[in-house]
């Protein structure tokens, strides 16, 4: 996988703002595009931000209405625009019931097929170079966090070991770097550690959705490359973050430093919090010394390979 690229489509909390519209991330990993959540009005986020419609799965976190009712005019989109391949939409219990009335809301037939499918925590997804994993999190109703982690890389291939080889540049060059051991024509054998370094591991990207401070997702987490936590309040709406199973800022910069993830970004705001997010990242990085943001609407970011060899 060599794109891991992130777009956020809505950073507030509960409701949009005049500059925040509610909750969805877009993942572009390599040439699949991934939805994470599909608030109200998604869709326009998406033609406003460039991602594209082309989405290959749509993964919820959890079924409150900030987080879920852009699916039904997604998918009205979709059809517009002569989608025929089928679409998969993961989420926990009871996405089945919830996501089945959405698909069918109104007298239109969809034209393509939709497929649900509820995970549960720790429960893994393979995908093409990399897994989904569903961490079960702590919020008012069923929810989970997700953990996209890339497969070990193979190590860095080293042309010049291999042309000493008597290996050719050009198709055997390719197989060697994809694992394939080679025979040459003068019957000699070349092996693929012969040519490549260590192998190095995968990045990884950690996203909370809504959720109180989480053992479960620390634990997940572990060494990320990136943590998108929620940082609904402030250090003095540290009563309301409990009550409604929420995390302050200061809260998601304590899971990151515990995590051990390199960088934190914050998302998912009070309207409190709409214009001058300041404080909540004043309060994270009294608890996290690595990278600290605050997303907003169009934010983005691209995490770079790892070089590190893999343990």
């Amino acid at each position: 996988m060599s794109i891991l690229r992130l777009t956020f489509l809505g950073t507030s909390a509960a409701a949009p703002t005049l500059h925040r519209n509610v909750s969805g991330l877009a993942v572009k990993a390599d040439s699949d595009l991934l939805l994470f959540d599909c608030g109200e009005g998604s869709q326009r986020q998406m033609i406003r931000y460039g991602t594209g419609f082309s989405v290959s799965a749509v993964f919820f976190t959890h079924f409150h209405a900030d987080h879920y009712l852009g699916i039904i005019g997604f998918l009205r989109t979709l059809g517009m625009g002569g989608r025929e391949e089928p679409l998969t939409l993961y989420g926990p219990p009871p996405a089945r019931r919830i996501l089945d009335t959405a698909i069918h809301l109104g007298v239109e037939k969809l034209a393509f097929p939709v497929d649900i499918m509820e995970l549960r925590g720790g429960e893994v997804l393979q995908r093409g170079g990399y897994s989904i994993r569903a961490v079960r999190v702590d919020h008012r109703v069923n929810a989970l966090g997700w953990i996209l982690e890339e497969n070990v890389r193979p190590g860095r291939f080293d042309p010049d070991v291999a042309r000493s080889l008597g290996v050719t540049p050009g198709p055997e060059f390719g197989r060697l770097q994809r694992g394939e051991t080679i025979l040459l024509k003068d019957g000699s054998v070349v092996k693929p550690e012969q040519v490549l370094g260590p192998a190095r591991t995968g990045r990884k990207l950690v996203i909370s959705g809504d959720t109180r401070p989480c053992t479960a997702l620390v634990q997940a987490g572990k060494d990320a490359d990136l943590l998108i936590h929620e940082a609904t309040f402030s250090d003095d709406e540290q009563e309301r973050a409990v009550d409604t199973r929420h995390s302050t800022a200061r809260e998601a910069g304590r899971v990151a430093r515990e995590a051990n993830v390199k960088r934190l970004v914050m998302t998912h705001l009070s309207s409190r919090h709409d214009v001058d997010p300041s404080p909540l990242l004043e309060q994270a990085r009294a608890e996290f010394k690595g990278q600290v943001d605050v997303a907003y609407d169009g934010y983005s970011v691209e995490l770079p390979l790892r070089a590190d060899a893999a343990p």
